[in-house]
């Protein structure tokens, strides 16, 4: 009987394995297209910031002159690392990549332009990401048989997160800066606050649960301190899964939004379900699925449109489904390994940043990452206080907030100040 468990649980894997596999060759093939098609002229990248001072580009033309500060040790460079490394572990912790963090840093204390900062953030958070990933790779579920990486939810949200990256890119070059700072002070003060408040419910949840076990050893005559604390369960299961159909058509609609309309149409249907919310089956209603994917595609949106992971909108919606913090955090750095990293590879095919910056900032990450997940991992094992993973989320979005905004409005009041055009943009001059 454990046999069999075992060979359906490493079948589902395998499964889910060449599933994500097809769609990031699928997204490669198409990205790549339309650089092609577009013969790498003018693609514009998701970013708003930038470095006034630095910036070389003529008034009135349109060009753009980058500004790549001399790789050498310095103050700089130093501060810098200690705080991209800072980032990239809370980053990681909180499941939200770090992005709020390392374009101001490499903005204001490098001195990289507003496109360099965005596209070496990119790979900070691959790099981040992809550190989280191998590190998550060996953990379990925190209740449940499980891998801590949840790949049904992951390609659940995948393809619209793709999808929403290419609209946010157009949003960007659409917008006006102030419009962009706006919106991104008022959603990430509603994503901190949200994840704040579900941070302080999990921990009252955890508190309860703590002081009933410990109830319960006092009148078994044990001592407190000779027991464990241990993370919150979640909801009860019986380890049973619904046998998956195959479906040998291919969709004529465009790729992301066919993957993730089958995966919702197996939920709704009962042939997959959410394993690491601890039921067996859930009842998924049609305005749930919708609400999900499009949570999917405004994660993608705010990632083209701010430079940014996707996290910082997967993570307090994953909260939100039930999921425990743990999946919900290594699962959204789980789907932005794939976003980050097809945003590297465009911004390298138009030497958009240094490469020997990109190694450097890339490998700090990565470090930072594998220490943050090793550290917060031990902590929750000693304490049983999962919530600190919502915490570290949410103060990651609000110092984001605070950076970026605060960035944003200076820049913008210098625009004021030089009466630039505070318009739309015209997406026709690209």
């Amino acid at each position: 009987m454990m046999a069999g468990t075992d060979s359906e649980r490493w079948g589902s894997r395998l499964i889910g394995a060449v599933a994500l596999a097809f769609l990031v060759m699928v997204s490669v093939h198409v990205w790549g297209k339309e650089i092609l098609n577009q013969k790498v002229n003018e693609v514009v990248e998701s970013h708003y910031l930038t470095r006034i001072s630095n910036s070389k580009a003529q008034p009135g033309r349109f060009g753009h002159e980058h500004v790549w500060p001399e790789m050498k040790f310095g103050w700089k460079i130093v501060v810098g690392t200690m705080i991209g490394f800072l980032g990239a572990a809370f980053g990681s912790v909180g499941g939200v990549g770090g992005g709020g963090i390392f374009v101001p840093m490499l903005t204001l204390i490098i001195g990289f332009d507003q496109k360099s900062s965005t596209a070496m953030s990119k790979c900070m958070i691959m790099g981040g990401a992809g550190g989280t990933v191998f590190y998550n790779l060996r953990q379990r579920h925190p209740t449940l048989e499980l891998p801590v990486i949840d790949y049904d939810l992951a390609l659940l949200f995948q393809p619209m997160l793709v999808l929403g990256i290419s609209i946010g890119v157009t949003f960007n070059v659409i917008f006006a800066e102030w419009m962009i700072t706006v919106l991104l002070i008022i959603i990430f003060l509603v994503m901190s606050t949200k994840a704040f408040l579900k941070g302080v419910e999990t921990w009252k949840k955890e508190t309860v649960a703590k002081k009933e076990v410990a109830q319960r050893l006092q009148s078994n005559g044990i001592a407190n301190e000779e027991v464990e604390p241990r993370p919150l369960p979640e909801r009860p299961t019986d380890g049973s899964r619904a046998e998956e159909t195959k479906d040998s058509k291919r969709s004529k609609i465009p790729v992301a939004a066919g993957v993730t309309l089958y995966e919702s149409v197996s939920l709704y249907r009962g042939r997959r379900v959410i394993a690491s919310k601890g039921e067996a089956s859930t009842n998924w209603r049609v305005h749930q699925l919708v609400f999900y994917c499009a949570g999917g595609i405004v994660a993608g949106i705010v990632g083209g449109l701010l430079g940014l992971g996707g996290g910082f909108i997967l993570g307090p919606l994953f909260l939100e489904m039930g999921i425990p913090p743990q999946v919900s955090s290594a699962t959204a750095t789980f789907a932005m390994a794939f976003s980050s990293s097809l945003s590297v590879v465009e911004y390298y095919l138009l030497k958009r940043f240094p490469v020997p910056y990109a190694i450097y900032f890339c490998f700090v990450a990565i470090i930072a990452a594998l220490v943050g997940q090793h550290v917060v991992t031990k902590v929750i094992a000693v304490l049983g206080r999962a919530s600190l993973i919502i915490f570290v989320l949410a103060a990651t979005i609000f110092v984001s907030a605070i950076s970026l905004g605060g960035v944003g409005i200076a820049r913008m009041v210098d625009k004021i100040e030089h009466k630039d055009h505070l318009g739309f943009e015209s997406l026709c001059i690209y």
